[in-house]
């Protein structure tokens, strides 16, 4: 017999024993038979939960403390939390517009209760009020804040609702979100719509904006939008941003431009938007920039210069567009720029990663981009389990898809830094003739820092004049495009990190464009924020950034005192790695209060404690001496500190393809049973104090993982091999004078 309670006992009880966000509440099947038994039933539920979100600090916490206020039509405590979760996320109010339409909805709500007035009505002069008083740069993002689909909205809710119908009882931690997902289709049905009609309303009485279709002087024909302030008379610099996500988010670009009187260009790629074109990712960039600089530099707004910025898929198109380089085009600021080939999209050391075909799915679905695929993690994780458990060859991965991807297949028929791929952006002696200014940004935690950071260092390799500069420091994919959050991932950022990236950029363009000083950031050619030290580095070159280094042998002798000093007794260890099994239980590396994944295929190996402080400033190298049964091997390692109090930090990571460790172009198979040294390089950056006490720890081994190729090691295109390739396990020696070499500061 199940014992059965009303919400008001359930309140009563828990309100005396202080049960925790896991507690249970019971529900009668009675709550679905009308709307307002439902909600005042799940009201009295999160009246509870709200008991634990009163201390919240972090910004999920204080999201969703933000979403009970509002549900329980507490409006003034929601405004106040919603002004504290914006101090949280950034400083200087850079994000000012999150949860505009709380903020909105919750002031309307006591003007509605406060002066007696409709709800449409005060709806109206709120957000009227709001867009009026917003400061421009924030006018700039509001539409990406309010351009959402209410319609995944509302099938959220239905969907989550629908899950309670055969159920007795509800936990806290879904009574929340079946809360937020009420909540949220409540507020933003009512608001966004609204809100962006008045707001579309305000952009048009400042900006004038064109529409053109350009053809190039292959007969393609690419949709461009022009945007600039409407009193604006005499022509200016330009800013074009090459844009293959088509969709209204491409005003923003415009507008930033054009609120800082420019005038701001966007150009979509062949395929997007109008373009009737095929859609081919990275191939013609080259030549349609070049058509389009050209005929922006005779447009009569425009004075004859041009600069170009943007992040990821973006910052690649302004290395394409150095490749074949127009007078007019001045200077770049390629954000996160995706290195293409094998260095690092979609290819990481010669090594193809899953990512690629969810990635090919996304941009060529539709001539506007559409992120509801996309953002389906569930579905993606899916596929590539299923890839990993199946043992299907890598280029049957697009079958799971249930669609032949011909760019896919494409890109699997170049696993080396070959022709197709060197002919889309500058390659070796190419970049000594790139002569214009360059300001560089990316993160120590962006996923394409490789390639950001190779076009850096071949530009300066091939161009000992180069006017190039490089800021990197604690951020991600998305910060490093935009500005710095107080926190990321759980690390607190010293307060010198939190740059602004758009308004540096448009410092640097003023710089270069209408000759104002220097950014005073930019110290030096080369500037890293070293974390834990508040402090910014700035040197005059890459190698100038670390002046001694530290030599991690690898050696899985647990009595060894010291991994920091060289062997003085050769000896080596053994791994066996069986390729048919795909039920492996994870492998974790663990202390008494955290713990990280070790991998499939890979062992951690640790330091003895740190005597004194050191910083590690730059990307590891090393050379790894080894002898395998078979042709080729896939290397993963990743670098973490283990904190003093036991915390585990991630530092940087590399994985690549010992057949092409020597020669990305050229694939050099490995002898069976033969001791060969494979060396390391490229992997990715980064700097940080770590503090006497820690120790640092390799995850280290063989790469055997969902989420990229799998290499058999029969000396075949890997794209082709399979798990029937798997009867014989792949084994390993590995000699302890191999190491890994760890720059760090003195």
């Amino acid at each position: 017999m199940k014992l059965r309670m009303t919400i008001k006992h359930i309140l009563t009880f828990l309100l005396i024993s202080n049960i925790s966000i896991a507690q249970n509440y019971f529900i009668s099947k009675n709550i679905f038979k009308d709307s307002v038994s439902f909600n005042n039933n799940l009201k009295e539920i999160i009246k509870i939960e709200n008991l634990n979100f009163l201390k919240a600090r972090d910004l999920d916490s204080l999201k969703t403390k933000i979403k009970q206020e509002v549900f329980l039509g507490d409006f003034s405590s929601a405004i106040n939390t919603i002004k504290e979760y914006r101090n949280q996320s950034a400083i200087n109010n850079w994000d000012g517009n999150l949860l505009f339409s709380f903020e909105v909805f919750s002031i309307t709500k006591l003007l509605q209760i406060n002066e007696n007035i409709n709800f449409d009505k005060a709806l109206n002069k709120v957000i009227t009020d709001k867009i009026n008083n917003l400061d421009e740069i924030l006018l700039i993002d509001l539409k990406k804040e309010l351009d959402v689909k209410i319609e995944n909205y509302k099938k959220n809710k239905n969907i989550n609702i629908e899950s309670l119908k055969n159920k007795d009882s509800i936990n806290g931690a879904f009574a929340n979100v079946l809360m937020e997902s009420i909540i949220d289709y409540q507020v933003l049905s009512q608001v966004n719509n609204r809100a962006l009609q008045i707001l579309e309303k305000k952009i048009q009485e400042k900006f004038s904006t064109e529409t053109y279709e350009v053809e190039t002087s292959t007969g393609a024909k690419l949709s461009v939008i022009v945007m600039k302030r409407k009193e604006q008379k005499k022509s200016l610099p330009v800013i074009l941003t090459n844009n293959i996500y088509a969709s209204d988010k491409d005003f923003v670009f415009c507008m930033r431009a054009a609120i800082r009187d420019y005038v701001g260009v966007i150009v979509n790629t062949r395929g997007k938007r109008n373009s009737k074109d095929i859609n081919e990712p990275f191939e013609h960039e080259r030549d349609d920039i070049y058509d389009i600089i050209d005929w922006i530099s005779k447009q009569e707004w425009c004075n004859g210069e041009l600069g170009m910025v943007g992040g990821s898929y973006l910052g690649f198109s302004q290395w394409a567009a150095t490749k074949k380089l127009h007078p007019a085009l001045k200077t770049i600021v390629p954000q996160v720029a995706v290195g293409i080939g094998s260095m690092d999209y979609p290819m990481r050391n010669n090594v193809f990663m899953t990512y690629m075909l969810r990635w090919l799915d996304y941009v060529t679905l539709d001539n506007f981009s559409d992120r509801t695929n996309f953002d389906d993690s569930n579905r993606w994780y899916e596929l590539d389990t299923k890839y990993y458990k199946t043992g299907i060859k890598f280029k049957d991965l697009d079958s799971l898809n249930n669609k032949r991807d011909t760019i896919f297949q494409k890109w699997l028929q170049h696993p080396s830094q070959d022709f197709y791929w060197n002919s889309m952006v500058a390659y070796k002696e190419e970049f000594a003739k790139i002569n214009i200014p360059i300001l560089t940004t990316t993160g120590f935690w962006d996923a394409d820092q490789t390639g950001a950071l190779y076009y850096f260092k071949e530009h300066i390799k091939y161009n000992k004049n180069a006017e190039h500069y490089l800021v990197i420091g604690p951020y991600d994919h998305q910060t490093a495009q935009n500005f710095a959050n107080n926190e990321l991932y759980g690390l607190k950022l010293d307060s010198v990190a939190k740059v602004n990236f758009i308004n540096l950029n448009y410092d640097w363009f003023d710089y270069i464009l209408k000759n104002k000083p220097k950014p005073e950031f930019l110290k030096d050619k080369v500037n890293i924020q070293v974390v834990g030290t508040n402090e910014w580095k700035s040197y005059n070159s890459l190698k100038e950034s670390s002046n001694i280094s530290l030599k991690f042998y690898i050696n899985n002798d647990k009595n060894l005192k010291s991994v920091f000093k060289r062997p003085s007794i050769k000896s080596f260890f053994k791994q066996s790695i069986d390729f048919k099994n795909r039920d492996e239980k994870r492998k974790y590396y663990s202390t008494a209060v955290d713990s990280a994944s070790i991998g499939v295929g890979r062992v951690a190996i640790e330091s003895e404690t740190l005597e004194h402080d050191i910083i590690i400033n730059g990307s590891f190298t090393g050379n790894l001496k080894l002898s395998i049964n078979k042709k080729d091997l896939d290397i993963a390692i990743d670098l973490i500190q283990i904190k003093p109090n036991g915390e585990v930090f991630y530092l940087s990571d590399y994985i690549g393809r010992a057949s092409y460790a020597k020669d990305s172009a050229k694939r050099q198979l490995l002898k069976p049973n033969k001791i060969e040294v494979i060396p390391v390089k490229n992997a990715s950056f980064v700097s940080k104090k770590i503090e006497k006490g820690s120790k640092l720890v390799l995850l280290f081994g063989v790469s055997k993982s969902k989420y990229w190729q799998i290499n058999y090691g029969t000396g075949k295109d890997v794209s082709d091999e399979s798990i029937v390739d798997a009867d014989i396990p792949l084994e390993v020696t590995w000699y302890n004078d191999s190491y890994i070499e760890i720059p760090i500061i003195d």
